[in-house]
């Protein structure tokens, strides 16, 4: 990535200064800077640079230049592009030299984009904060960068004080798609169902039929909201709005096949995908076979994976990449093929991550491999470097709790807490009337923990007359006493939600839960209870999949 102090003598010779062509000059310089910074091309995003340094590389600029507030959004726009956050900074410093950020309003949201796209949120709603007088665009371009970022809700609340501080501005699709977005990310399905309604009503809804048409043919408002339902558990809904879908691209079909496989619908994800090969005139790529493989992985579905891998590569010269293999190699040892995934790793054309050993090492666990294959899979993923190391050590005391070797899960713990390594914190949220509520483990800071604790309290007797024992393997990295593991099994996240939910929830209506991590084997065998014994549907999105509970069984059938 060249900086901006780049050489810059690939680029034409600017023509002579003063004289009756300096305003073409001027347009002519502009608009070539802006067609390379919309080329979307690394080689273009450079030039686009490189051009704009020779534009403004003197002090005094001559009658030829662009003036900056035209030319700075381009270069800002090509950086972002790049990813590039030290000339990006420059170019803020230019741009508050010239007294135009965040006064220039356009330079501004340039701005915001820039440091959005450079995985710097923090910078990009600072610099909105400061903007006088933000428009539509400068709203979008504050939520998008907070969604693109993966601060969902924070995204969500400022589109809601876009709402309330500003109702002169009427939300336009770009708008809509990023609050999609977010609600999909935070799994707010309300929030979603409003945004999909606001989409209807404010862009044709209650106008223009043809604009109203136009809204609904807009492939990518669609696929939004095919993944919006599906990763908010209302995948019944998703697959309403892809059969209504006049037309569709490859992420339409990507997108529903995914959703189809990780509700545990699996015949109905692979039926899809075979549609959508026979009948759609569609080309499969490497995204479309993530989603078959993990259809397959979910369904336990062994052979039908192994051919789905081999088609993939002789029928549609796909190269696999490293999350084809990590499908394949959770296929194979879930299903305990264990040295049958271990050759697939021997085979593998790139270096195995630190994913695919904890997937062959939670697969030991779960298949009571033994201790020393256990280990020896630990050992591969710790080599690895990888910012997940505290799941290695947990998978592990895992093992070392299921055979009872309480010692070595306090070694664990102790060599966790010397090395500075801490179990990454679970959490739990749960929508209710468009507010999302988060918990975590032992959670009293929410306005109704007494009222929780309370319904947790009779949950926790109607599990035990029911014959419910806890599974103390789940409650390793915690003090010795089986009491004291028990308690703590008790206040993890998802039974305060599912308490929370059960407090508040409209009879008969789902209780819809999204959680960072996977569902603990204890939380799961709990969940199918309560769904029986509260005559409940419990909707559970974890890390890996989505699980429904209802009348005392589970969609995965306890395959996870």
């Amino acid at each position: 990535m060249p900086s901006l102090a780049a050489s810059t003598s690939s680029l034409p010779a600017a023509p002579p200064r003063g004289g009756p062509t300096d305003a073409a000059t001027a347009r002519s310089s502009l608009n070539l800077l802006r067609s390379l910074a919309r080329a979307r091309r690394t080689d273009l995003s450079h030039r686009a640079l490189l051009l704009f340094r020779s534009l403004h590389s003197t002090s005094s600029p001559s009658p030829s230049t662009p003036p900056p507030n035209f030319c700075i959004p381009a270069a800002l726009s090509a950086a972002a592009f790049l990813g590039a956050l030290p000339e990006g900074r420059q170019l803020h410093a230019l741009a508050a030299k010239l007294a135009l950020s965040p006064a220039h309003t356009v330079v501004a949201n340039s701005l915001v984009h820039l440091y959005a796209s450079c995985g710097d949120p923090a910078s990009a709603l600072a610099l909105f904060r400061r903007i006088t007088e933000p428009t539509l665009v400068s709203w979008n371009t504050a939520v998008d960068a907070l969604e693109s970022n993966g601060d969902h809700l924070a995204a969500l609340d400022l589109f809601r004080e876009m709402r309330r501080e500003r109702p002169d501005l009427s939300p336009d699709a770009y708008t809509v798609q990023s609050v999609l977005g977010a609600c999909a990310g935070a799994g707010a399905l309300s929030l979603g169902l409003y945004a999909h309604a606001m989409l209807l009503r404010e862009l044709g809804g209650a106008g223009d039929a043809g604009e109203e048409a136009a809204v609904s043919r807009d492939v990518l408002i669609n696929n939004s909201l095919v993944d919006l339902y599906g990763k908010c558990g209302a995948v019944e809904l998703a697959r309403q709005v892809f059969d209504r879908m006049p037309e569709r691209d490859l992420a339409s079909w990507n997108a529903m096949v995914l959703a189809l496989a990780n509700h545990g619908r699996v015949r109905d994800s692979l039926d899809l995908f075979r549609r959508m090969t026979e009948t759609g005139n569609v080309t499969p790529n490497a995204i479309t076979f993530v989603a078959v493989l993990s259809a397959c992985s979910h369904g336990g579905l062994v052979e039908e994976g192994r051919r789905h891998f081999a088609a993939m590569v002789s029928d549609y010269n796909i190269r696999p990449r490293i999350e084809h293999y990590g499908c394949m190699v959770d296929i194979l040892a879930r299903a305990g093929h264990i040295e049958e995934a271990l050759d697939v790793v021997a085979g593998m054309s790139c270096r195995p991550d630190s994913v695919i050993w904890r997937s062959l090492l939670d697969a030991c666990c779960k298949r009571n491999a033994g201790l020393e294959l256990s280990e020896a899979m630990a050992k591969l993923a710790l080599d690895v470097p990888d910012d997940a190391v505290s799941g290695v050590y947990v998978l592990l005391s895992r093992v070392y709790a299921s055979a009872q070797r309480w010692n070595d899960v306090g070694m664990i713990r102790r060599l966790m807490s010397e090395e500075g390594f801490k179990k990454e914190p679970g959490f739990s949220s749960i929508e209710m009337a468009g507010c999302v509520h988060q918990f975590v483990a032992g959670d009293t800071s929410h306005p109704q923990s007494e009222e929780i604790y309370e319904k947790l309290d009779e949950i926790q007797q109607r599990l035990t007359s029911a014959g419910y024992k806890p599974d103390l393997s789940e409650a390793p990295m915690v003090a010795d006493a089986d009491g004291t593991k028990g308690a703590t099994l008790r206040l993890h996240s998802e039974r305060l939600a599912i308490s929370f939910g059960l407090l508040n929830a409209t009879p008969g209506a789902p209780i819809r839960i999204l959680k960072n991590l996977r569902v603990c084997k204890d939380c799961h065998t709990i969940s199918k209870l309560i769904s029986k014994l509260y005559d409940v549907e419990i909707v559970v999105r974890d890390r890996i999949r989505f699980h429904h509970f209802k009348d005392g069984s589970c969609s995965c059938k306890d395959y996870w």
